[in-house]
């Protein structure tokens, strides 16, 4: 049996948000909720990993904070 891990979950997490972004290019934190259906919490959870990882970029748009995957 496999023990799900806090960074088994973190991880699993971006993986999905990794995908939104993937399909659907730069996007703000209300368009990750929805295209991947993970509360917000967990969404600034994977973007936090995504980011020490070095996967991802973020822009100010006016008020919106926009995340796009690194070229």
């Amino acid at each position: 049996m496999t023990e799900i891990t806090i960074e088994s979950v973190f991880g699993m997490n971006a993986g999905v948000v990794w995908q939104a972004l993937n399909q659907n290019g730069p996007s703000t934190i209300d368009n990750i909720v929805k295209a991947t259906g993970l509360r917000r919490e967990l969404v600034y959870g994977a973007l936090g990993w995504l980011g020490r990882e070095n996967k991802i970029t973020v822009e100010r748009r006016g008020r919106a904070m926009v995340f796009s995957l690194m070229p």
